[in-house]
């Protein structure tokens, strides 16, 4: 009688668990869509208002720093997202920094603005200024737009980061120019490495993993997967001189180190069709 009865249900064993992760998926869709979106939405507005008005009104380091910060760490958290952050410790609070980061995915921005724990403004794209709200907000909080229409506008960019790192603010660029298409590490650009070889400045890689597996370029305004996020903030890398060596220094140690700390699946270079 034993055996019978093992031998009628051995395909709901086997079935059951892939059962409980459907359900699971499909229950954490239903909420991302009736609950997360329209208070992200409402958060977003709020935010980029309350960072505008704040700004216009003084003490811009305040107002253009934790409203964007309150908002990616409430994003994170209302989804459910667990996070790990390594290398706090190598940060000195009273030395600007030029941070280059791997660029996964959208939930970049979340990570680094809600988790790295010091104070900066965004280097980014021109085309970010055009987005409603958010581009009047970055415009107050004094982010800096990178416009390559011309030598003259590049230069006027390179000229606001100067005036930008000093007193402790530091600046944050993703050298890849471009959200990864398969979760690899791209080409570096080297505007990031000069920039910190003017100023003798230390550059401080960041290694990113687990955004390209939340939401991947491929995916853009889709549903949301849960994954693990892991934010390791390497030891500072410290200028050797000044001129083309030391940039080209600064650039391929940030690579080397980026790239070590990639998951195994992300290891190694796959060129990204859009540098």
């Amino acid at each position: 009688m034993s055996n019978t009865t093992a031998q009628r249900h051995p395909k709901h064993t086997i079935h059951h668990p892939s059962f409980l992760a459907l359900m699971g998926t499909l229950l954490y869709d239903l909420y991302t869509l009736c609950i997360v979106l329209p208070l992200f939405i409402l958060a977003s507005i709020l935010t980029a208002l309350i960072t505008t008005v704040g700004c216009r009104l003084g003490n811009g380091h305040f107002w253009g720093y934790y409203p964007g910060k309150w908002w990616s760490w409430f994003t994170i958290r209302l989804l459910f997202l667990p996070v790990k952050v390594e290398g706090r410790e190598h940060l000195d609070s009273k030395q600007s920094y030029v941070f280059v980061s791997n660029h996964q995915g959208a939930f970049d921005i979340f990570l680094i603005y809600g988790f790295l724990g010091r104070n900066f403004k965004w280097m980014m794209k021109q085309s970010l200024r055009k987005i409603p709200l958010v581009g009047k907000a970055c415009e107050a909080a004094h982010h800096i737009f990178v416009d390559k229409r011309s030598a003259a506008k590049i230069k006027k960019s390179i000229d606001q980061a100067r005036q930008t790192l000093h007193n402790g603010m530091s600046l944050v660029i993703f050298p890849e120019g471009a959200r990864t298409f398969t979760g690899h590490l791209g080409v570096f650009k080297r505007g990031a490495f000069m920039l910190a070889d003017e100023l003798q400045l230390p550059i401080v890689p960041v290694t990113i993993n687990g955004s390209f597996d939340v939401m991947p370029r491929t995916r853009d305004l889709k549903w949301v997967h849960w994954h693990r996020l892991k934010l390791t903030i390497h030891a500072p890398i410290m200028p050797i001189g000044q001129g083309t060596d030391n940039t080209k220094f600064l650039e391929e140690q940030s690579y080397k180190v980026i790239m070590g700390s990639l998951v195994p699946e992300y290891q190694g270079f796959v060129p990204n069709p859009d540098q």
